[in-house]
């Protein structure tokens, strides 16, 4: 009889929060640095860049978290403050060897319970046209799209999803 690895459970993942500085987090940029590029071309580095690294920290209203197992990331993300009561999720990312195993959306979840839990009430983020798997998963998490889904994503340019959350209180 041959036994079949299974995936870890969540429980055996561990969340921890960064800075864009911390090494472990070099993994997530690399690899969302050339997921952009391969789709959109070489200027699409300039997207991780967008945005100073201080506003993915806790002074500024953001936060950077990744999942690791065993110690080494697997999936990762991010938000910032978008106004008083919005966070904008930014940086979704799962390790290329670790894909459909659900880790994006236990990121997203971690992400919503955190920024519930520094008072925001609304999330809202864009995707790209040429990312119909984010776009998936936004939708499957509860997303509303804030487009047309009938229209053709190139001619939109980002797609842009919102959800309202609960505030909560930090556990």
């Amino acid at each position: 009889m041959t036994s079949v690895a299974q995936p870890p459970s969540p429980a055996e993942l561990t969340v921890i929060h960064v800075t864009v500085s911390d090494p472990r987090v070099r993994p997530l940029l690399r690899e969302l640095g050339h997921e952009y590029s391969t789709r959109y071309g070489k200027d699409a580095h300039v997207e991780i860049s967008r945005y100073p690294d201080e506003e993915f920290t806790p002074p500024y209203g953001g936060l950077l978290l990744l999942l690791l197992e065993g110690g080494d990331p697997v999936a990762g993300g991010a938000f910032r403050r978008y106004d008083a009561t919005t966070a904008e999720l930014k940086r979704i990312w799962t390790h290329s060897a670790h894909r459909r195993r659900g880790l994006a959306r236990r990121v997203i979840a971690e992400l919503e319970r955190e920024a519930g839990a520094r008072g925001y009430r609304r999330i809202f983020l864009t995707t790209g046209p040429r990312q119909p798997e984010a776009r998936g998963l936004y939708l499957a998490t509860g997303y509303t799209p804030l487009f047309d889904t009938e229209a053709d994503p190139e001619t939109i340019g980002p797609l842009p999803f919102e959800k309202h959350i609960a505030v909560r209180e930090r556990t």
